[in-house]
């Protein structure tokens, strides 16, 4: 029933280029070079990226510097903002996909171009819609029940403290800590309700609490969720629209494989975004996309065919 919907409940993970840069001292490799040391500016993420322990050790030195505390805040070069990968992602591609199922099958079934554009249209937008809206139904429901339970723990504990420590301390204790350390950790978080609520939701019931402004977060995910799959869903037909106004001699049939092209390159160009979130190679992550979304393609076609051969020629060619 839980599912990634708000932002807080995808790992924060920064895209490149946008995090917060810093200077990290670096001396050349002899030690000694005629310029000093060499200053180049690097991330904690790059630093994570490249397995340079040294280097993220001394950006995290900078920042703590003259610092007696260091809060969520500081950490800015993690970013919240990869929670909105998956309404762009999966938008995208069930855009696309759903867009070119519709020319493959039309394509396999004998179908005019006119045809292919009213269905094709019509049917990106009118899910463009449904998807938009149910991503936002979706989310905030889901943010509403988890702090629909954030009012439970805070009642419970409120009239059952002792009961509800004793939890904590056993949940501590399964996953390796001493009964000692576990009662001095939890015992000592007990002090602040607020904090130990938030702890109980994330450690007992696997739950991240909302952000004050989930019902925004929500409405902004249902629109990028819109935005996407209608924007990659167009994709596949913009062919079915250019090409003839600017060849009007060329044969309908490279219609189908001026789609097959584009899709086969959104797909790709999807699959390298979401290396971009995480430490997998871009051009195998592209392809992997690209298969997957070519085989639901290949399934498209040939229903497409096939009842195009049950039914007839004559009555696929009939329709208006």
């Amino acid at each position: 029933f839980v599912h990634y919907r708000n932002k807080n409940e995808h790992p924060k993970m920064p895209p490149h280029g946008t995090e917060q840069t810093a200077l990290i001292d670096k001396s050349s490799s002899n030690g000694n070079s005629n310029d000093g040391d060499s200053s180049v500016a690097l991330t904690a993420r790059l630093a994570y990226e490249s397995s340079d322990a040294q280097a993220s050790r001394q950006y995290h030195d900078s920042r703590l510097a003259g610092k007696q505390h260091v809060t969520g805040e500081d950490e800015d070069w993690h970013q919240s903002e990869g929670g909105l990968l998956k309404p762009v992602i999966f938008g995208g591609l069930d855009g696309i996909l759903t867009s070119f199922a519709i020319v493959a099958g039309a394509a396999g079934g004998g179908l005019s171009p006119s045809v292919v554009l009213v269905l094709g249209f019509s049917n990106i937008f009118a899910d463009a819609l449904s998807m938009g809206v149910g991503e936002f139904l979706s989310s905030k429901a889901n943010n509403e029940w988890i702090l629909s339970e954030k009012k439970r723990e805070e009642w419970e504990l409120e009239n059952y403290r002792d009961g509800e420590i004793q939890e904590m301390i056993d949940i501590y204790v399964s996953k390796g800590m001493s009964l000692e350390d576990a009662k001095l950790v939890i015992e000592t978080m007990a002090k602040y309700d607020e904090f130990f609520v938030d702890v109980m939701m994330q450690q007992e019931l696997e739950l991240q609490v909302p952000e004050e402004n989930h019902v925004q977060e929500s409405m902004k995910e249902g629109a990028v969720m819109f935005c996407s799959f209608a924007f990659f869903g167009a994709m596949p037909l913009l062919g079915y629209v250019v090409i003839p106004i600017s060849f009007p001699d060329l044969d309908t049939n490279f219609l189908f494989k001026a789609a097959c092209v584009v899709t086969g390159l959104v797909l790709f160009f999807l699959g390298s975004i979401k290396s971009n979130f995480s430490r997998s190679n871009w051009f195998y992550s592209g392809l992997e996309t690209l298969l997957l979304g070519g085989a639901c393609a290949t399934v498209a076609f040939t229903i497409g065919h096939y009842v195009n051969v049950l039914v007839g020629d004559d009555d696929a060619e009939a329709i208006p």
